[in-house]
Order: C-alpha cells, then structure tokens, then sequence
C-alpha cells in the first residue's frame, strides 16, 4: 500500500472547457488514466491538491467524479482555486453518498491517516503583497492549515502537508502560511498551481529546512508520483 500525489488534473467531462488549447495539454485526461492505471493499485491513496474539475455545480462535477472514482486507488482531494464546485462538507459528504464515490474523500479543516502518513493541507492563496481583501482570505487559509495539523496531534504517521498554492515562488514568499509550517516543524510540502513556463521558476527543494515539491499535473506529465517514508529510497 502506497501513497501517491498528482495535482490540477482540471476534468470538465461535465462541463465545456477543453485543456487542450494549452501546450502540453493534448488529451491529458486520456494519458492521466493511462499512467494511473500504470502506478497506482487498487490498495493504495493518492492525493489531489486542488483544481480537479471545471465544473460550477454538483451536476457538472458528477462526471469527473464518477472518472476519478473508476481508477484505482483512495483518492483524498483539497480544494484549488479553480474548484468553483466547492460547497460545505456537509453537501459535499452527502453528494459523494449519494452517488455512491466511496473512493473518494475530502480533506478540509481535517487530518486524513493514509499508508503511514498523516495527510494535512488547505488551498493556500496569493502573496502577501495582494490586495486587503487577498490578505483575509490569506489569513483565514493560513487558519485552516492550522486547523489540518491540530487534528493531526492525536493521530499516527509521518506527517506530510498538501496544498494548491506555493507558499514559496521565485523571490516571493507567503508568510503567514510558511509561519504555520515553520511551527509545526513540517518537513514535506506538495503543491500544484503553476503550470506551463511558470514551472522553472517553482521550487523543487529545501527552503528554510522544508522540502517543496511541485506536483501539478502537466509539471508530472499527467503521471502520479510516489511519496517514500523517510528514510526510504
């Protein structure tokens, strides 16, 4: 059993919003469940940070949920900032009942235990040099992260932390959400969001002790990646 992560698989089988216009993008839902089918066993979790479907209700999101949920594997999923579909977890938990998506979970304000890891994470947001209304939205973000490793403490596991935005890119570093993982003394963090060239510019490595890695979808050429225990090679 093994944990793995991918990001903004971006679905719209429910919806009119094509990727492929974008380089790099040309049937990436096709070659997404190929190499998914390739890595992942039916016994194992991945994660999904943020911007899964382009969908703007329930009823467009169906279709990239019941797709999600055909491939192996637990999926556990964090809201991205493209995530328009994202209601209450209540409404949420009672859409994934009722249609029968028991593969899939959501992981919000919460600490989801996973192949020996404790999994936590929010969205994250923009930069701290946003407008006043960027720098709420921010500080309530950098709350839900709090919240996600709170409820870690009374669970088992290496932790680990998920979320869509970087909390560090180029010369650019968000505070308030790097606070929080200087805090809990974090050591691992997966993130998605960028894209295309926006990609040289990621971190992928060490900044102040912590370990960033990009996981965005077409950064991963639509193929998840696995997450080795400390340690492990």
């Amino acid at each position: 059993m093994s944990l793995f992560v991918i990001g903004d698989p971006h679905l719209s089988f429910g919806c009119q919003k094509p990727m492929d216009i974008f380089k790099g993008w040309e049937n990436h839902a096709v070659r997404l469940e190929e190499n998914w089918k390739d890595v992942v066993g039916e016994n194992d979790t991945v994660v999904l940070p943020g911007d899964i479907s382009w969908a703007m209700n329930f009823e467009e999101l169906l279709p990239d949920f019941q797709f999600l949920h055909r491939l192996p594997g637990k999926k556990v999923i964090l809201k991205g900032n493209h995530d328009y579909w994202w209601s209450t977890q209540n409404k949420m938990d009672h859409f994934l009942l009722q249609n029968g998506l028991d593969s899939i979970e959501m992981l919000h304000n919460s600490c989801i235990c996973a192949e020996g890891f404790r999994l936590c994470g929010t969205r994250g947001w923009l930069f701290e040099n946003g407008q006043p209304h960027d720098e709420k939205v921010l500080a309530r973000e950098a709350g839900r992260l709090r919240l996600s490793l709170d409820a870690a403490k009374k669970k088992e596991g290496e932790l680990l932390v998920f979320l869509h935005y970087p909390p560090v890119f180029g010369q650019e570093v968000n505070r308030p959400i790097l606070e929080v993982l200087l805090e809990y003394q974090i050591r691992r963090v997966y993130y998605g969001h960028i894209h295309g060239s926006g990609c040289s510019h990621a971190l992928n490595g060490f900044y102040q002790g912590i370990a960033f890695r990009l996981v965005s979808g077409d950064f991963l050429r639509f193929c998840p990646i696995k997450i080795e225990k400390s340690g492990e090679k």
